[in-house]
């Protein structure tokens, strides 16, 4: 590390640390071949099992030794169990994996993990019909929703967290409403409106409440823009706000629709003349307008808007100037 000053250690103490480290490997590679060879001769058994667990604790992106040890659980230890036992081995996984989830978050071989502890928890404790016929399976799912919103507490840009998210609101045996989740995605985009993956899940959220794929209930768009404007002008630079802004707008179909928001936007604009977004989404637009109501509109007007803040852009942008003449020449 800058700053702090080395200290030369001696030949003996390197001797030691080597040592040290040759024992380590040498353990891993004796652990690593043991499992192997009960994973070739198909050991279904309680101590093989545990041997996968500390192999797992040591490198946990050896996939092949989670896949082995989920063939433990069913070809060994499920069949000679109760379902209690099974939920018991279930939950009592879940809990040690996510240890190692804490370590290593973007590990995907943890999440698969978890997703088949999930999907394998049975029915119970309760017989088909009765009230807790299903608790076992919601105490799990449910705690699961919990652990993922600890994640990303920890990391609200963890986007294996997030698409782990949506698997979980998707399996969950007791749904999740969508309302709940768009408030989740709007504390994670007032906390930091740069969570370009808050902004990801809440488009997924609206999408899936329309009638048609893609769209977005219009009873939703007030809202949607009102968030938006908040966040332009919380940072008119941040473009995760102005990329969302685009995919709201959709293609551009709606004439009074384009016109309204390319009003808004010169508004802030106007606050903000420096801002790049800004004339870049006004351009966008405008090129909308161009190209789906050109019977519609003053097109000389609009062509001469559009290469006036291109010529903005060239000088506040100068390392993009070839981007923004290839947009001028496409005006032509």
């Amino acid at each position: 590390m800058h700053g702090v000053k080395r200290i030369r250690q001696s030949a003996q103490v390197l001797e030691a640390k080597r040592l040290r480290e040759k024992a380590k490997l040498d353990d891993y590679l004796s652990l690593t071949q043991d499992v192997l060879s009960r994973k070739k001769s198909r050991d279904w058994s309680e101590e093989a099992l545990q041997l996968t667990s500390r192999l797992l604790q040591v490198n946990p992106e050896f996939y092949t030794i989670w896949n082995y040890r989920r063939n433990i659980f069913l070809n060994g230890i499920f069949p000679r169990s109760s379902l209690e036992e099974i939920n018991d081995l279930i939950t009592k996984d879940l809990s040690s994996t996510m240890t190692a989830l804490k370590a290593h978050p973007k590990v995907y071989w943890i999440w698969n993990h978890r997703r088949w502890c999930l999907e394998n928890t049975p029915n119970g404790p309760g017989a088909p019909g009765e009230a807790d016929a299903d608790s076992w399976r919601k105490t799990n799912w449910d705690r699961e929703l919990f652990v993922v919103e600890k994640l990303l507490d920890a990391d609200p840009r963890n986007f294996h967290a997030w698409n782990y998210r949506r698997y979980v609101l998707a399996s969950m045996p007791v749904p999740r409403s969508a309302k709940s989740e768009l408030a989740y995605t709007c504390r994670k985009i007032e906390a930091n409106i740069s969570n370009f993956s808050a902004w990801h899940q809440r488009s997924k959220v609206l999408t899936s409440l329309g009638e048609s794929s893609g769209s977005v209930p219009s009873q939703y768009l007030e809202e949607e823009f009102n968030l938006l404007r908040n966040a332009m002008y919380t940072d008119p630079s941040d473009q995760s706000v102005w990329i969302y802004h685009r995919w709201l707008m959709g293609a551009g179909d709606d004439k009074k629709f384009l016109e309204n928001e390319i009003e808004a936007i010169q508004e802030l604009l106007d606050e903000q003349p420096d801002s790049k977004w800004c004339m870049e989404s006004i351009i966008h637009y405008k090129r909308l307008l161009l190209k789906k109501h050109p019977n519609e509109v003053n097109t000389k007007t609009l062509l001469l808007d559009c290469k006036n803040l291109l010529e903005q852009l060239e000088i506040l942008d100068p390392a993009r100037h070839q981007r923004y003449q290839d947009i001028g020449s496409d005006l032509i």
